[in-house]
């Protein structure tokens, strides 16, 4: 026999037994692989820690799904980076996306609606918190577009240790003239520095304005009985109130708009006496144990209502990025439907201060967290029921682009720059030329 040739036939099926043995190793490792879920969210310090623990909680809990999570400076820098990809493989399978505001004809071409991901992957038992007639990350139809799972509200914090200093009862007055009084006896009495400080011009001075006076914002049913291209008019009650804001900012009574969390940070340690601005920020302040603090509605006026309503519900969602392949959806469904679990669901809203995400997320909560936070309890249970005509929200053409001009008219009128109503008539003005582009 040829040894040479023996020994050319024996590597040969050594070689090719390896082959083998490596090809289905390789298959098998494809097999179990796990599904990668992209997930892009634009989260703060705090909300953001909380969110990476329930991620790796459903890292560990399964091996067929992976979530992989990237964090961005704005919901804008997602969206841009978003419609700006190539590929699928260059865009995520959910994505944390402001509500636009935009009418059902303007919605985002790019994403999946969450109900039509619903229908073919139920999230079971799950009793969706926000009522289907809120237009907050639903359609006209009622139908759920995306998973609320960072809705969040206006409110007024307050410090009750700066209160108690400057002998107030220990909590502010809800009528704007009532906070008025309070907020000189605040900066007479150790507060000086920073009576009132606020993040949130546009909402606290225009939006909520409407609403917690249950006043229309603008006509046509605030655009939700129009084509999304309503007028803003701005009457009385919008000149008086931004009037006596300007006067606040000359009275340094309230700072001017400050951002970039330096508003937040400032109540945080401590600085300012009270704050207007998200309930997003709850957690982080609930974080710090130093700070003695409270919770309650907005400010409106006894002359225009007699009680105050609701404000709209404002903040981001989750949604679901069109296009992904079926195991893809699987993915996110799976996720999904792992966030909205009861007990998770309400570790997620005692520790962020976003509302619950289901009614079962608020009855696992429990009244010992609330009765912590002054009025908060009350003010998250008025969102459990069917909203009204007035606070139920708004649709307009081009909002993003809307309220960016209005944050810059505003911050003008604070600044001393235009007295109220030449800037709320140039807002209005401007709001209703960008509808038309």
């Amino acid at each position: 026999m040829n040894r040479a040739r023996f020994a050319r036939t024996a590597t040969s099926a050594r070689v090719l037994a390896w082959a083998s043995a490596t090809a289905a190793l390789a298959m098998a490792f494809s097999a179990s692989a796990a599904t990668d879920i992209r997930v892009w969210h634009a989260l703060t310090p705090h909300n953001a820690e909380v969110f990476e623990d329930l991620v790796k909680e459903f890292n560990r809990s399964q091996s067929d799904y992976r979530v992989r999570l990237k964090r961005f400076k704005s919901t804008a820098e997602i969206e841009a980076s978003i419609q700006s990809a190539k590929s699928r493989d260059d865009k995520p399978h959910l994505a944390q996306l402001e509500e636009n505001r935009a009418p059902d004809g303007g919605a985002r071409s790019y994403v999946q609606p969450l109900h039509a991901l619903l229908a073919t992957h139920p999230i079971k038992n799950a009793k969706w918190f926000i009522s289907g007639n809120n237009a907050f990350a639903h359609d006209s139809k009622g139908r759920p577009v995306a998973f609320p799972y960072m809705a969040e509200v206006p409110v007024m914090y307050y410090n009750i240790d700066a209160f108690k200093k400057a002998d107030l009862p220990p909590q502010p007055q809800r009528s704007w003239s009532g906070l008025q009084d309070q907020l000189v006896t605040l900066a007479n009495n150790g507060s000086r520095s920073c009576p009132l400080t606020s993040d949130q011009p546009v909402s606290i001075n225009l939006e909520n304005l409407a609403a917690v006076n249950n006043q229309p914002y603008t006509s046509e049913g605030n655009g939700l009985k129009g084509r999304g291209t309503p007028a803003f008019l701005f009457d009385v009650m919008y000149v008086r109130h931004l009037s006596m804001m300007i006067s606040w900012v000359r009275s340094e009574l309230m700072v001017k708009p400050e951002f970039n969390e330096v508003a937040t940070r400032r109540f945080a340690q401590g600085e300012c006496a009270v704050l207007l601005s998200v309930s997003g920020n709850l957690g982080e302040f609930r974080s710090k144990s130093k700070l003695n603090f409270g919770v309650t509605g907005l400010p409106y006026y006894p002359e225009i209502t007699k009680q105050p309503g609701n404000p709209f519900l404002s903040g981001s969602a989750l949604w679901v990025i069109a296009g992904q392949s079926k195991e893809a959806d699987n993915a996110s469904a799976a996720f999904l439907s792992f966030l909205a679990d009861p007990k998770r669901a309400a570790r997620w809203h005692q520790e962020t201060g976003y509302l619950p995400l289901t009614h079962q997320a608020l009855e696992a909560t429990g009244d010992s967290y609330y009765k912590k936070l002054d009025q908060w309890g009350g003010l998250v249970t008025a969102y459990a029921g069917k909203a009204d005509d007035a606070t139920r929200g708004f649709r307009v053409r081009n909002y993003p682009e809307i309220r960016d001009m209005f944050h810059q008219q505003i911050t003008h009128a604070l600044a001393g720059n235009m007295p109220a109503m030449t800037a709320l008539k140039t807002a209005s003005a401007e709001a209703g030329k960008i509808m038309k582009r």
